[in-house]
């Protein structure tokens, strides 16, 4: 049988075998020297090859792009699965089912200032407003604002025009992004839904964070969002999820501080009793006439307890700060958000937070009071 020769470089090319960036080269077979003539010219040295070319080294793989400040803000209104609504529960200490009206196949909730509201068109939106601001650094501490809105709110219509959240979250200068879950649709109703549910609060923070770094666009960014401590800032009606939240939401260790916006009007107990545990947050009561006397009873149940607190903004929110802001008489409970004993407060006071700069600290401008 014939034995084949070994493929030499050219044949590897041929037969589609030879790698990148290799080389593959055979030595080619010896042929013996012709005889030459006795008197014959001594043959010329043959002239040196010149050196081989080294094969390109591999070019390395593209390097991935390291993450950066956010070039552009982002805001999207997504459906949650783990929401404040639809709720099939009790009212918490009433002894009463919430959905509490039939109608055919519908179904209700009776409010005592608003009267009946349906399940279809009140209490079934799952949507949550996010927001990213321009310049958000997922390599920096970050925070997460968590805002719960009033009575007779929309997301799109009250938190994001009317009350501008999301600016005042961005102009803030934090390191912060902002998650606004909807509640009763524009109705007067405070009620919190599952989120009078123990540890309902914290299934919402997990899938928020999951959330969030869809909407940032890098997965590395993950673990920013799950790790960022928390501030609840309720304007009005949003009182009552907080106060559950507080009481048995089970995210104390989230918790960095909480905010009330000419609230509370009720569930005084609950926010006495998670102060006077002592936390490690902050916690400001920015009020006018609407919820003057709710505030005043606030005060008297602390002093009961033992709890100091004081009654200006303090210059940095520290890790058990208690601090109560009386505004105007004449501010108005429908504008409290954007006009209180300042302009723009929920900016005002996020400001006063140490430690989650978007960038490089500077020298802090006294805010000056509203006239």
């Amino acid at each position: 049988m014939t034995r084949r020769a070994p493929l030499t470089g050219i044949a590897l090319v041929a037969a589609g075998l030879l790698l990148q960036g290799s080389a593959v080269a055979a030595p080619a077979p010896a042929v013996p020297p012709a005889a030459s003539p006795p008197n014959a010219p001594a043959p010329k040295a043959p002239a040196p090859k010149p050196a081989a070319s080294k094969p390109a080294a591999p070019k390395p793989a593209a390097l991935k792009r390291e993450l950066a400040p956010m070039p552009a803000p982002k805001t999207a209104l997504l459906p949650f699965e783990v929401s404040p609504f639809p709720y099939r529960g009790d009212v918490p200490e009433k002894n009463r089912t919430f959905l509490d009206v039939v109608e055919g196949d519908r179904r209700g909730h009776y409010s005592a200032r608003g009267g009946t509201y349906w399940e279809d068109q009140t209490y079934s939106d799952q949507r949550v407003l996010l927001h990213i601001p321009k310049g958000f650094d997922a390599r920096r501490p970050a925070l997460m604002v968590v805002f719960f809105h009033g009575n007779e709110a929309t997301l799109t219509r009250d938190v994001r025009n009317r009350q501008a959240v999301p600016r005042q979250v961005a102009e803030s200068g934090l390191n912060a992004v902002l998650v606004a879950p909807q509640f009763a649709v524009n109705a007067l109703d405070s009620s919190a839904g599952r989120f009078w549910e123990p540890g309902v609060f914290t299934e919402f923070l997990r899938e928020a964070a999951d959330r969030l770094a869809e909407l940032y666009g890098d997965e590395r960014a993950r673990g920013a969002f799950h790790g960022a401590p928390v501030v609840i800032a309720a304007y009005s009606g949003g009182y009552n999820p907080a106060a559950f939240i507080l009481h048995s939401g089970r995210a104390d260790d989230r918790l960095r501080g909480v905010v009330l916006l000419d609230a509370p009007f009720g569930e005084l107990d609950k926010f006495a009793d998670w102060l006077a545990r002592r936390p490690p947050a902050f916690f400001v009561s920015a009020f006018g006439k609407a919820a003057r006397e709710e505030n005043t009873q606030l005060q008297r149940l602390l002093s009961e307890r033992g709890v100091r607190f004081q009654s200006t903004l303090p210059a940095t929110l520290t890790r058990g700060s208690i601090a109560f802001i009386a505004a105007n008489e004449e501010i108005k409970h429908v504008d409290f958000v954007t006009e209180a004993w300042v302009n723009d407060p929920l900016k005002v006071v996020l400001r006063r937070i140490a430690g989650f700069s978007r960038a490089a600290a500077t020298p802090a401008v006294p805010t000056p009071p509203k006239k």
